[in-house]
C-alpha cells in the first residue's frame, strides 16, 4: 500500500518523491534548503524586518559566519531573499525576504505552533525512548 497524504493540491505519492533523484522532484528539491533549522530561523527573522549581516548573526545565537553566509547564499539563489549592497564608504549589505519567501511564512508558523503545543509531549516522548535505549545496552 502507498502511503498517499491528501493535501489541498491533491495526493502525493510518497514513495515516488523518495526514489526520484532529487534534482528531478520539486519537493525535494525545494526542501533540501528550506529543511534546515538556519534556513528556517533566517527566514522567521526576516519576515519581520531587513537585517544586515551581523544583524542576523545577533538575532540567531549559535550561527558562525560561515554558516550564515552559506545559508544566505542558498536562500538567495532559490529566491526567498535578495541581498542589497549600499555603496556606502564602507559598503553594506542588507537582506531581505522576497514575495515567494512570504509564501513560505505562513506554511512555517503552522509548523511553529504545532512544535511549540506539542513540544512537552516530544519532551516525553524522547525521554521514554532514551531511557529505554539505554537500559536495552
Amino acid at each position: 500500500m502507498t502511503l498517499r497524504p491528501t493535501t489541498a493540491d491533491g495526493p502525493f505519492d510518497i514513495a515516488l518523491i523518495a526514489t526520484r533523484d532529487p534534482a528531478e522532484c520539486p519537493i525535494r528539491d525545494v526542501l533540501v534548503h528550506l529543511g534546515g533549522k538556519w534556513s528556517t530561523l533566517i527566514l522567521l527573522c526576516l519576515g519581520s524586518a531587513a537585517h544586515r549581516f551581523g544583524a542576523l548573526r545577533r538575532a540567531i545565537p549559535h550561527i558562525s559566519k560561515r554558516m550564515l553566509t552559506e545559508t544566505l547564499r542558498d536562500l538567495e539563489r532559490d529566491g526567498f531573499v535578495s541581498r542589497h549592497v549600499f555603496a556606502t564608504k564602507l559598503p553594506s549589505v542588507e537582506y531581505r525576504i522576497t514575495d515567494l519567501g512570504h509564501s513560505f511564512l505562513d506554511p512555517l508558523h503552522g509548523v511553529l505552533i504545532c512544535a511549540n503545543g506539542h513540544h512537552a509531549e516530544i519532551r516525553r516522548a524522547r525521554a521514554g525512548y532514551d531511557a529505554k535505549d539505554s537500559a536495552q545496552v
